[in-house]
């Protein structure tokens, strides 16, 4: 073994090696390759997601070995993942997600070479603009040719030794099922760390209490595998115990191949389209915001001059309204860490905001999320990619008190009208205005209501919190409008708020504002980009 390995990382017993390999960097594609690929053997792509300590890298190590064909009697430990020791627990032990690729052991252990898809520790606060990073290499990696295209199982990695169910594992598991295409279900497993052997008690409640869809048994349990991986400690003490513990993780690695052998791959086509119509969502609502907001002013506006009119008819009489008009402010935005570039996507036909916040890596509006098939999912008109731009601005609505006679406004709401309208008072054109402005409204309520049913329709999970905290405001313009039918199901969603908890004592509620909404959403960005771009 030592020939395929570096000098040992520690010179004990067993004597640890970090492994040589082959570290590719094409563009912002990064990967890890021990081996070299025959392409006519089979490969299994893994999935690992997990809370932050969760022990994702030491198991990593542990499939390794066990691909090599590795035993306790072999007194050596190989490394593809560094383990690190000086991190504090609230960051995640890998900076960046990685892609691991075993090849090389064909029929030394298993019929087939590993992929592992290594994703960084979940639910930690830090720097949000890494989650940029880590989605945009993740783009590049998954629309390369060589790249990712199916997934034979998605890792659930829990400790069994975590004593309660708190809110904070209940808002990570929350989020990690809203990612996946319902087609993945039976392809998400559960995969228990320091465990002692014993029946996981706290996990297994979590993923029943919290809805986790995943494989299931002949019992109809959920599916899961346990790991003590201990393999790498020194075994001058406890040596018995030690074996003990790598015989359960033996056991569990067994039982988990055997499951990859015998599951079927998923293209994860649905997946994909699982995290774009929740980008669109978010995005639909935040632009319907400023679209509802103009429409109310508007009608603030045209009620102040309907008032008015009813007490004055001199056409010289000076009314003082309040009017609605749009500018473009500044944000903080621009070109960060070389690749990346923070802005707005707003339609210049439209002069609305397509997306912001939230649109961090993309340079142009061509490349952004919102956009599909050439036109943009999210603006009024729905406009070709043309009449957008991506800039350090965006569009806002504003009101300004202004003076006007009554000839001037009934001027402003007979444009455009044929002769016998303009034979109409202007009280009446006034009316028009308003059921026209109302109308269009409530066309702006139903669109982003679609992206909800759409959720549902594809969705694993979409009743997610990510998805719960844009519905308040929806469910409040649709009590206005009156349409309690859809009222009642965006309520049902709202109130199956697994991770909802976890959000308010992360969040207090004064900063419970839109903005904060988008951070929120992207710290769990590194887990819902895997499958953004994969077959698109």
């Amino acid at each position: 073994f030592s020939s395929r390995a570096t000098v040992p990382l520690i010179s004990g017993y067993p004597v640890v090696y970090q492994l040589t390999t082959k570290m590719e960097t094409i563009g912002n594609e990064r990967r890890v390759t021990f081996g070299k690929k025959n392409v006519n053997k089979i490969n299994k792509t893994i999935l690992l997601v997990g809370e932050t300590g969760a022990g994702k890298s030491t198991l990593i190590n542990a499939l390794l070995n066990y691909t090599m064909g590795v035993k306790w009697e072999d007194e050596v430990w190989f490394q593809i993942v560094e383990e690190k020791k000086d991190k504090k627990q609230t960051e995640s032990q890998t900076s960046d997600v990685m892609v691991y690729e075993i090849f090389g052991f064909e029929d030394e252990t298993l019929p087939y070479s590993l992929t592992i898809i290594d994703t960084p520790g979940y639910g930690n606060t830090r720097e949000t603009k890494q989650d940029d990073i880590i989605s945009q290499r993740l783009l590049d990696l998954f629309r390369s040719e060589d790249g990712v295209h199916e997934v034979h199982a998605v890792g659930l990695v829990m400790k069994a030794t975590d004593n309660r169910l708190t809110n904070r594992l209940r808002y990570i598991f929350d989020s990690m099922m809203s990612l996946f295409g319902k087609d993945l279900e039976k392809n998400i497993v559960a995969l228990i760390t320091n465990s002692n052997g014993r029946k996981p008690t706290i996990p297994l409640k979590a993923i029943e209490e919290t809805n986790i869809k995943c494989a299931k048994d002949e019992n109809n349990k959920s599916v899961y595998f346990l790991f003590d991986n201990c393999q790498h400690e020194d075994r001058t003490e406890e040596a018995e115990h030690l074996e003990h513990a790598n015989k359960l993780t033996m056991t569990g690695i067994r039982e988990f191949t055997a499951f990859l052998e015998e599951v079927a791959p998923r293209k994860v086509i649905l997946t994909s389209d699982v995290l774009k119509e929740r980008i669109r969502l978010k995005a639909s609502i935040q632009n319907l915001q400023e679209r509802v907001k103009l429409t109310e002013l508007k009608q603030t506006e045209i009620k102040q001059t309907q008032e008015v009119l009813k007490k004055h008819e001199e056409e010289k009489f000076i009314v003082e309204i309040d009017e609605a008009y749009k500018v473009k402010e500044p944000i903080n935005g621009g070109m960060w860490l070389i690749f990346f570039y923070n802005g707005a996507v707003c339609c210049t036909v439209c002069e609305e905001t397509c997306h912001y916040p939230g649109c961090n890596v993309a340079w142009y509006p061509s490349h952004c999320e919102v956009i599909k098939n050439g036109r943009c999912t999210v603006c009024t008109n729905k406009c070709l990619v043309s009449t957008h731009v991506k800039e350090k601005w965006r569009y806002v609505v504003k009101t300004r008190k202004v003076k006007k006679t009554i000839e001037e406004m009934t001027k402003k709401y007979e444009t455009n009208k044929t002769e016998n309208q303009k034979k109409s008072s202007l009280l009446k054109n006034l009316e028009n205005e308003m059921n026209k402005l109302t109308a269009e409204k409530s066309r702006f309520l139903d669109e982003s209501y679609q992206h909800v049913v759409r959720l549902v329709q594809i969705a694993l999970k979409a009743d997610s919190a990510s998805t719960i905290v844009h519905l308040d405001f929806l469910i409040e313009k649709m009590e206005e409008k009156g349409d309690t039918e859809k009222v009642q199901k965006l309520e049902e969603m709202r109130s199956r708020e697994a991770g909802a908890a976890y959000l308010k004592a992360f969040f207090p509620k004064s900063v419970l504002t839109f903005g904060t909404i988008n951070y929120m959403v992207r710290m769990k960005a590194v887990l819902v980009v895997v499958f953004t771009h994969i077959n698109t």
